[in-house]
């Protein structure tokens, strides 16, 4: 194997391991013993893999918090009926999930009702039993 020909094959490797590494568990970052439930509009939505992310302005008396959710990865959201499209800036949801253990704005989504239908779908959360 000549010089360049292992360069390429390291660079290929640790691009393939990035993904992994970023990878953590649910109980590393989400406390279990912490639900909450949220309303809020939709300020932005990040549909990539390994897990899609979206934004709410929650209103909280004379001021407004923004919070972030994770949800499962897109084909398994795919599969329990969202599309890119399903959440659009400016949708009022409501979302059922678990607080970040750091104490920040950020929770895991278990499930994403939308205001307009009503209809709820599952956030393929990677909490035990929930996927």
């Amino acid at each position: 194997m000549n010089l360049k020909t292992k360069w390429i094959a390291m660079a290929a490797a640790a691009a393939l391991a990035l993904p992994v590494l970023a990878h953590h568990s649910f109980s590393a970052e989400y406390d279990s013993k912490k639900p909450v439930q949220l309303e809020g509009t939709i300020t932005k939505v990040d549909w990539m893999n390994p897990h899609v992310y979206f934004y709410i302005d929650v209103e909280k008396g004379a001021t407004v918090e923004n919070w972030g959710f994770e949800m499962g990865p897109p084909g398994l959201l795919q599969r329990q009926g969202w599309t890119r499209n399903t959440m659009k800036i400016g949708d009022v949801v409501v979302v059922d999930g678990t607080l970040a253990k750091d104490g920040s704005k950020q929770a895991n989504a278990r499930s994403v009702v939308l205001k307009a239908t009503g209809r709820k779908l599952g956030a393929a959360s990677s909490e035990s039993g929930n996927q």
